[in-house]
């Protein structure tokens, strides 16, 4: 199984896909409770360089409430973090990469087989906002 639903975006910038993100979760009802520039906060904690990387901590209340229906401790893998990234995997690329966890790992990982609805459309939601991006669908492992 993929960790991730991904997307690839060539000929954007880094700040024009952050906000084409934020919009395309907009649309499928998520919204975005907390930023976290991993960049900065690893040049500012530990002088370390490193690419352009933003997680976002995106929450579509109805799934979330649902979730926490079935299993109050599904918090701990809620599919929150949408990760946009600068792609370093290619020397000289100006692509950038948008992540989002897969959603069916709550039900792998919890074995609990009333998460799945909500797995299900959670996953779909999150597929319908990357492909909204107009993106290169990648596969992450």
């Amino acid at each position: 199984m993929n960790i991730a639903l991904s997307t690839q975006l060539d000929n954007t910038d880094f700040d024009t896909a952050v906000a084409d993100t934020k919009a395309a979760l907009s649309e499928q009802g998520f919204g975005v409770l907390t930023e976290i520039d991993m960049q900065a906060t690893l040049k500012a904690k530990l002088g370390e360089d490193m690419e352009r990387y933003l997680i976002l901590g995106a929450c579509n209340p109805t799934l979330a409430h649902r979730a926490v229906g079935v299993m109050p401790q599904i918090g701990l893998l809620l599919p929150c973090n949408v990760v946009v990234r600068a792609d370093i995997s290619t020397p000289g690329s100006t692509s950038i990469i948008v992540e989002a966890m897969n959603p069916q790992i709550m039900v792998e990982v919890t074995g609990e087989p009333e998460l799945a609805a909500v797995a299900n459309e959670a996953t779909a939601k999150l597929r319908a906002a990357i492909g909204a991006l107009g993106g290169r669908t990648t596969e992450s492992k």
